[in-house]
């Protein structure tokens, strides 16, 4: 009763990846351990920029609740649909009185987006929608509506966070009651996983990730193909050699030791040999998940009857919350 919550979770875009997996999927097991967790399958979040495709969002809901349990997440997880807690709606149409357009235009992952939207669209007033602009007060009511303590994040979705901090503080100080705590940021330890194409990141979008789901053959495929470079010799130097830095931090965290054992190990070994290495050991790596979540894709109706318990506990929870809302803003007629 007295464990802090933790509340994250993933956009139903597709099928999630080893960078999800290295960057917040290894570390939910943990946080069953230690805090109340709560896992949301952010479908409205995913609506923002996928409005035009739903079918594409809904066939992933599955997908992606599939990956999490595949994890070996205790009953205690709370996994939910974010579009079945109508409380969550209420509290962003709430919240959103307390944010000028300003300060969200000033967000400074908004701003990233925006201007990438721009590139992609054109003007700006031709694609950017209220939803999407609105996004970080709806992650304030996903947070809020458990009553959050903790969020796990990385350095770029800080400012999000920071916003759902000014809420809290606005709220509580504006309505002269504690009815939100001040969620605090869990950050991930692990490096960031660039995409096989060298790109950034990993993304669904772009194609350039190994996902969950495949294959030990797909992997091995996915692998052999990686961007490299040039150099004959096999060394880290995430500056100057990103890509091939990027493959022996995945040989690294598979075979659970640091970049300079990995290093060692790689001495004297070509390109074509390392691939294959990594590849191989990888889907060892990967074999016993891959398993419990074929296992679970088998039996469909455990994922939905999880979904189900979550989504009646997540009620109960955010109703005690907007019972307390409405009495300190004096709308509990």
């Amino acid at each position: 009763m007295n464990k802090k919550v933790v509340l994250t979770g993933d956009r139903p875009t597709g099928s999630l990846h080893i960078g999800h997996y290295f960057g917040s999927l290894i570390n939910r097991r943990k946080f069953q351990e230690e805090y109340n967790t709560y896992i949301m399958v952010a479908d409205v979040q995913a609506l923002t920029d996928n409005w035009d495709n739903p079918e594409k969002v809904r066939n992933n809901v599955f997908e992606v609740a599939a990956d999490n349990l595949a994890m070996g997440l205790n009953n205690d997880v709370n996994i939910f649909i974010q579009s079945q807690i109508p409380q969550i709606a209420e509290l962003t149409v709430l919240f959103s009185n307390l944010v000028t357009i300003n300060r969200l235009k000033r967000n400074p992952t908004v701003k990233t987006e925006i201007e990438q939207k721009k590139e992609k669209f054109g003007q700006e007033g031709e694609s950017l929608t209220f939803g999407f602009l609105g996004y970080p007060i709806s992650q304030a009511a996903d947070i809020t509506v458990v009553r959050a303590n903790l969020v796990p994040v990385g350095e770029d979705q800080l400012p999000v966070l920071e916003q759902t901090q000014e809420i809290v503080e606005k709220f509580n100080k504006l309505y002269k009651q504690n009815v939100f705590p001040y969620p605090k940021p869990i950050l991930s330890e692990s490096p960031r996983i660039l995409g096989l194409d060298g790109n950034a990141k990993m993304s669904k979008s772009l194609n350039n990730c190994i996902f969950l789901k495949d294959d030990p053959e797909t992997t091995i495929a996915k692998i052999k193909v990686a961007k490299t470079d040039s150099e004959a010799s096999i060394f880290y130097d995430l500056t100057n050699r990103p890509e091939v830095s990027n493959l022996i931090l995945l040989f690294s965290l598979v075979n659970n030791i640091d970049i300079k054992t990995a290093e060692k190990e790689l001495v004297g070994m070509n390109f074509s040999s390392f691939k294959l290495k990594l590849a191989q050991t990888m889907n060892i790596y990967f074999q016993e998940f891959r398993e419990k979540r074929q296992e679970i894709i088998n039996h469909p109706e455990q994922v939905w009857s999880r979904l189900e318990q979550g989504k009646l506990n997540v009620l109960f929870e955010a109703e005690k919350t907007m019972n307390e809302l409405r009495q300190a803003m004096k709308i509990n007629y």
